[in-house]
């Protein structure tokens, strides 16, 4: 009886050491842990380079636009060829027909058939283009741009001849390969006009006492008798590297207008007109300067 209940026990503990151990995975377990954490760096950087593309496209179809906006030399010179035809004419048939035929390379053919007969043969008047003037070129689409232009006009009726000056504005398409075309038929437009606009006088400053006035205005007079002929190894005596260059012109010097001289530290700032006379014009022509002078033994114009 003894044996037989040793042996049970010796096969319980067979057994024990038989049972297949088994494996639990929980959600903590690190393992898990770092695959959800990859998961969550591959998601964002996903969104964010998602973004970053919207972002960068964007940022490249504003300077496109901008670079196009800036390249407005064709649309410019279009328009004005453009005035040139469409303002010139004269009362006679055969004059009329070929401002026809050149107006409508410019124009849709909406524009084309809205602009027959405003100018006939029975109109008094015959005009000549004296200058086009272009104000301004703004983007206000993709592919168009509104043009502000002034023509100058010549306009004869019987013996008499005015001026006539004149704005308006345009519209212009351009596609994809640089093809342009008028889409909005000139329309009237306010003129440019002066502005008001008066600067500040600048006066003498009282730091600067006579002597110095005095002996700054003789430099000067100096200077720009020699200015307009003068060499770059002679100028260099006068003034320092770059500040002013060489102009090589045959201007005889006439006098200097209304220097202002104003303390700088240790140097002297000086706003004057000088007056020359053109020799190949024989016309008097008026410069305008604003200088900074250093005294060491001699002056110098330094900036």
């Amino acid at each position: 009886m003894r044996w037989k209940k040793k042996k049970q026990t010796e096969n319980k503990q067979e057994m024990k050491e038989k049972k297949i151990p088994t494996l639990k995975v929980g959600t903590h377990k690190k393992s898990v842990i770092a695959l959800w954490a990859v998961l969550i760096v591959s998601v964002s950087f996903g969104v964010y380079k998602n973004f970053t593309a919207i972002d960068m496209h964007t940022v490249h179809e504003k300077e496109t636009i901008q670079l196009r906006l800036n390249d407005t030399n064709g649309i410019e010179n279009f328009v004005k060829n453009f005035c040139k035809a469409y303002y010139t004419w004269d009362n006679n048939k055969e004059t009329l027909e070929k401002r026809t035929a050149s107006i409508n390379g410019y124009l849709t053919e909406e524009l084309q058939v809205l602009n027959t007969d405003t100018i006939r043969t029975d109109i008094p008047t015959s005009s000549i283009v004296s200058d086009v003037l272009i104000w301004s070129v703004e983007q206000s689409g993709n592919d168009e741009y509104e043009v502000l232009y002034e023509v100058i006009q010549n306009i004869k009726e019987g013996d008499q001849t005015r001026s006539v000056r004149s704005s308006y504005m345009v519209t212009v398409h351009v596609d994809t390969k640089g093809n342009m075309i008028i889409v909005q038929n000139p329309t009237l437009a306010p003129m440019m006009e002066t502005s008001d606009y008066e600067p500040k006088p600048v006066e003498n400053d009282s730091q600067v006492d006579a002597d110095t006035v005095s002996d700054a205005t003789a430099f000067l007079e100096t200077f720009f008798k020699l200015y307009p002929t003068a060499t770059e190894k002679e100028l260099a005596y006068y003034v320092e590297e770059k500040v002013m260059e060489p102009v090589q012109r045959e201007y005889q010097f006439a006098g200097l207008i209304n220097p202002v001289f104003i303390k700088d530290g240790e140097n002297i700032k000086v706003n004057v007109s000088v007056k020359y006379l053109d020799n190949l014009t024989r016309a008097e022509q008026i410069s305008q300067y604003g200088l900074i002078l250093h005294k060491d033994s001699n002056w110098k114009i330094v900036g």
